[in-house]
């Protein structure tokens, strides 16, 4: 993990099950595209697997919280970039930040806040990062310039439009 890349992104494409009668990307569906990028860039970026970390030491994460912001439909079969990176990491748990971009990274579709709780699976409880994951994580945090909340980090997006 020499050349760190604290904001990875991937190009997915639009699928038709996942779209509403109107051609739009189904509300529900903004959030497993969200996830699915991620867990792609993790293995991609990070050469971390989420399950066999599970399998071998008993631990992962788990959401804890969600707030998303649709700001734009994305549309049947058009192709998106999205972004991940976290914006905090903490004793037990992770606040990343994703966004859904058109191809070009014009106009933002959609922006999610996810708050992903460091789990054990034997005990059933939330737990603390290790030292290792303390030092992995910390070297990928990328914060915003200030502290501020979900809904002032959505207006900031539509200010710029």
């Amino acid at each position: 993990m020499e050349n760190l890349i604290k904001t990875p992104e991937s190009e997915v494409l639009i699928r038709f099950p996942d779209c509403d009668p109107f051609n739009h990307l189904n509300n529900s569906r903004y959030i497993d595209y969200f996830i699915n990028a991620r867990e792609d860039h993790l293995m991609k970026y990070y050469d971390m697997n989420i399950y066999k970390l599970a399998a071998e030491k008993g631990v992962s994460w788990v959401v804890g919280q969600n707030q998303i912001a649709y700001l734009k439909p994305a549309y049947l079969m058009e192709k998106v970039i999205i972004q991940t990176r976290i914006l905090e990491f903490r004793e037990k748990d992770l606040l990343v930040e994703m966004q859904m971009w058109d191809k070009n990274k014009t106009q933002l579709k959609a922006l999610l806040w996810s708050v992903f709780v460091h789990y054990n699976l034997k005990t059933q409880k939330g737990e603390i990062h290790s030292r290792e994951f303390m030092q992995r994580f910390g070297a990928l945090v990328d914060p915003l310039g200030e502290k501020i909340n979900f809904e002032e980090r959505v207006k900031g997006f539509k200010n710029k439009e």
